[in-house]
């Protein structure tokens, strides 16, 4: 669906500024991709690259097989209608009602005026403001806007979705309600999505995959469902805190990683009671990650009677634990 391979964007001041260096990713269709990261680290340039906002210095970004670097002007601007952008503070023009701002790129479209009317009335629909087509900007909430924006970004059907830090603007509960619709009209829509943001939250509802980008590079990537299983990684303890080991407490200090059933299965109870150890759990993280309950632990033991560590470690990695030193 969408590719990137080695794509690099260098402003040149009176000093040369890397701001993506070397970013390769593959998603595939339907899927919804994070990118995770602090400011500066160059996030908003990577989106507007993908949209060609910006021109890349060098690699290539190919959607449903094409090139966009390769097309000449005509063929781009057809090929970006396959791209829609919601924007962190929505960009509504403050002039238009919801349903004029929807159907702005249908007008450029040149897309008739009665299939334009249809098209905005199920935008309104699809995003919950079926009843606010004539209201204004000025008379939304921030959360209404922005599912203004989402149902613009939709309205030439578009085969990926790239969302800017869509939700920075909003507290926490519309956030949820925000991130909700796009899960949803993935789901409903098959959209393939990107999304930027420095909220791991946002990152732990709603997405399949991600990535860590510090200075221009992705530093980690994968599907959550590796990630967070592996108790090495530095996204997945951005995304499920274990806290900060506390070298104090005595006995051999592990990490564990786990999913699904796993993650309601007893297993250091059962390990307590099979081997004769007592575990200290020093802090951790269980939550709803991609449609899986997965969860991410750091513990002592202290064996005892014979048993060693390997034993331990042994116990719970066949019980589909994922474990490594703390």
């Amino acid at each position: 669906m969408i590719a990137v391979d080695s794509l690099r964007k260098v402003y040149r001041t009176p000093r040369e500024i890397v701001a993506v260096d070397d970013v390769s990713f593959a998603l595939e269709d339907g899927e919804i991709f994070g990118i995770l990261g602090r400011s500066g680290a160059g996030k908003s340039t990577l989106l507007r690259c993908l949209n060609l906002l910006e021109r890349p210095t060098s690699g290539t970004i190919t959607v449903d097989g094409v090139d966009l670097l390769s097309l000449g002007e005509a063929d781009l601007r057809a090929a970006r209608r396959r791209i829609g952008t919601v924007f962190q503070h929505g960009n509504l023009l403050s002039s238009r009602t919801a349903a004029e701002n929807i159907a702005f790129g249908l007008e450029i479209a040149g897309i008739p005026a009665r299939r334009r009317a249809e098209r905005v009335a199920e935008l309104l629909d699809l995003v919950g403001l079926g009843d606010r087509g004539d209201s204004h900007p000025s008379q939304l909430s921030g959360g209404q806007q922005q599912r203004v924006g989402i149902a613009r970004a939709l309205a030439t059907d578009p085969a990926v979705l790239l969302c800017d830090e869509a939700t920075s603007a909003l507290d926490p509960a519309t956030t949820e309600q925000i991130l909700d619709l796009v899960a949803d009209i993935n789901a409903r829509t098959g959209v393939t999505v990107v999304l930027i943001t420095h909220e791991a939250e946002v990152v732990r509802r709603i997405c399949h995959s991600a990535a860590l980008m510090e200075a221009g590079r992705f530093v980690e990537s994968g599907t959550m469902l590796r990630l967070v299983g592996d108790p090495e990684s530095r996204l997945a303890e951005i995304l499920l805190p274990t806290g900060n080991p506390d070298r104090t407490i005595p006995g051999r200090h592990l990490t564990l990683a786990f999913a699904d059933e796993r993650a309601v299965d007893p297993i250091l109870s059962r390990l307590t009671r099979d081997l004769g150890v007592e575990i200290s759990i020093l802090g951790g993280t269980l939550e709803r990650v991609a449609g899986h309950q997965v969860g991410r632990l750091r513990v002592a033991h202290d064996s005892r009677d014979g048993v060693t560590d390997d034993d331990v470690v042994d116990y719970l990695r066949a019980a589909g634990v994922t474990v490594t030193a703390a």
